[in-house]
């Protein structure tokens, strides 16, 4: 019997920039992909379609998976992308499929992204996720990380209040000077700079588990 599981889910995360700015960081796929916890881009095959492999614990179990990643709907104007991703474990034990829709909003002085994530497993990977809330608490640490690299990267780098893309302006991007002389780094630099972040480790997540399914407990026992 083949082992099936399928969930949604919902994240949201700060960056400290403006949202067209924010946009424009977020759908440079190579510069971030650094910032997610285990991914690695192994090439790119489009515009739209990239292949690369995610590491990732669900509590003890390692697992790695290979596939592609691709963006079946981009909307600039409204600043939101669905991303549609699939992958098989290399060692054989089932693979994942998930579809991905994220919106960048105003939030104070900066932005926030939303996520809503539709997943699938199968195999014995679906069986290691078997308990949702599980899966849901690698995927909020997932995007914890992540937004923590990516605020590592933009500190990186000094920004402008509002850049011209390289493709609007047909000249590849130059080094901008800001106040007192200084100049932003090239991308290659920012992301030489900012260390790729690790998988998650799975005791410490499977404490954070454990210990919120106790507090949900004991919230949800009526009062003596």
């Amino acid at each position: 019997m083949v082992h099936r599981q399928r969930m949604e889910f919902d994240n949201s995360f700060e960056v400290p920039l403006p949202p067209d700015h924010a946009w424009r960081v977020l759908m440079d796929i190579e510069r971030i992909a650094p910032c997610m916890p285990g991914a690695r881009l192994t090439g790119k095959v489009d515009d739209r379609t990239y292949k690369g492999t995610v590491a990732v614990r669900l509590g003890p179990v390692a697992l790695s998976f290979g596939g592609t990643a691709r963006f079946e709907e981009i909307d600039d104007d409204a600043r939101t992308a669905r991303v549609k991703a699939n992958g098989t474990d290399t060692k054989g034990r089932g693979g994942a499929n998930s579809t991905v829709t994220f919106k960048v909003e105003p939030a104070g002085a900066g932005s926030k992204v939303l996520v809503h994530t539709e997943l699938a497993m199968s195999g014995s990977v679906a069986q290691y996720g078997r308990g949702v809330g599980m899966i849901q608490a690698v995927a909020s640490q997932l995007i914890k990380q992540f937004a923590t690299s990516l605020q590592a990267m933009i500190d990186a780098e000094p920004q402008p209040d509002i850049l011209p893309s390289a493709a609007a302006t047909g000249t590849p991007a130059a080094p901008v000077p800001f106040p007192g002389g200084a100049v932003s780094a090239s991308p290659a630099a920012v992301r030489a700079s900012v260390p790729a972040a690790a998988p998650i480790s799975g005791v410490s997540l499977l404490l954070r588990v454990l210990w919120t399914a106790i507090r949900r407990l004991f919230a949800s026992r009526p009062a003596a």
